[in-house]
């Protein structure tokens, strides 16, 4: 927490000091009352003392200074705010080996789920496109702020041969340049998440796609998922290892700025999906909160006008 104008805190000298004097103030009473010998005289002329609940509304007098002088400091505090025409494009890798089964039920089902609870997650106003890919990419949606569009899409989607990863991320990047009629002139804040459990085996190469969408300064960031002990079986019954292939991943992500993760569980994954959409969907703006000192020193004062006027039938 910072504070926009700090010189009212020198107000809280005065405080200090007034504090100090109700201290000197109470041991001279004490004082006095040792003084008074006939202690018997004493218990019948104050029977019922009010012992430390008169402390209590001085104590919430003074916290209602000092949270006021606070506020008058203007203190401000960081919050995330979504960011306008904010968009993100999740590129689903739906080739064959993501009916490996190390995770379950397969990797392409526990995907699918993370991805339906990725786009639930998502404020209302992001935009938020889909673009599978295999052996080759297409645009299924456009980016839009219709969830359920994507929750459709995203349930319709089978898995086939090939994985064109350097096709997925220039067609995702040519659905955020069709984002609206400003996307040319003045690019939205866009990010492209990219999940894959294999290499590249088909379109343009990974490194030609990564150059181009660089140049756009769009950041992808990869997930490989799966594990090294993934298997799919061929229609010819031939049992073939697919284990996640990271290293390419981890390039793409580098060149265009993006960040790298890897998931080997379903659960794994949708830790992914959270970090990702936490760190690009949103930017860190400074905000006053004077109100909520300003608020807290009125129901301070409030709390010792009604303690003083319950104990004492008075208001300080």
């Amino acid at each position: 927490m910072n504070l926009r104008s700090p010189g009212w805190l020198l107000l809280l000298l005065p405080l200090a000091g007034l504090i100090a004097a109700y201290l000197v103030v109470q041991r001279r009473r004490g004082r006095y009352a040792v003084r008074f010998t006939n202690l018997d005289l004493l218990d019948k002329v104050a029977p019922s003392r009010p012992g430390w609940r008169r402390h209590l509304p001085a104590a919430a007098f003074c916290a209602t200074l000092g949270l006021l002088v606070v506020g008058f400091a203007r203190p401000t505090t960081d919050v995330q705010v979504p960011r306008e025409r904010a968009t993100i494009v999740v590129a689903f890798d739906v080739s064959a080996s993501m009916e490996a089964t190390d995770i379950e039920p397969n990797r392409f089902e526990a995907a699918r789920e993370a991805a339906l609870a990725f786009v639930e997650r998502l404020p209302e106003r992001f935009n938020a496109g889909l673009v599978p890919f295999s052996g080759t990419a297409s645009v299924a949606v456009p980016p839009t702020t219709d969830r359920e569009m994507l929750r459709t899409a995203i349930g319709r989607l089978r898995t086939e041969e090939g994985t064109a990863i350097g096709e997925a991320v220039l067609a995702a990047r040519d659905a955020i340049r069709t984002l609206d009629e400003q996307a040319e002139t003045e690019p939205p804040p866009a990010h492209v998440v990219l999940l894959s459990d294999g290499s590249n085996t088909s379109g343009r190469s990974v490194e030609a796609a990564a150059g181009e969408i660089a140049a756009d300064r769009i950041p992808v960031s990869t997930i490989a998922y799966g594990t090294e002990e993934g298997t799919i079986t061929l229609p010819s019954g031939d049992l073939v290892q697919v284990p996640a292939d990271g290293a390419a991943l981890e390039q793409l992500a580098t060149a265009t700025g993006g960040d790298f993760h890897e998931a080997a569980t379903g659960e794994e994954l949708q830790d992914v999906y959270e970090d990702i959409g936490s760190s690009v969907g949103y930017r860190t703006e400074e905000r006053e909160v004077w109100q909520w000192f300003v608020a807290a020193g009125l129901i301070s004062a409030l709390a010792a006008a009604a303690m003083s006027l319950l104990w004492f039938s008075r208001i300080p």
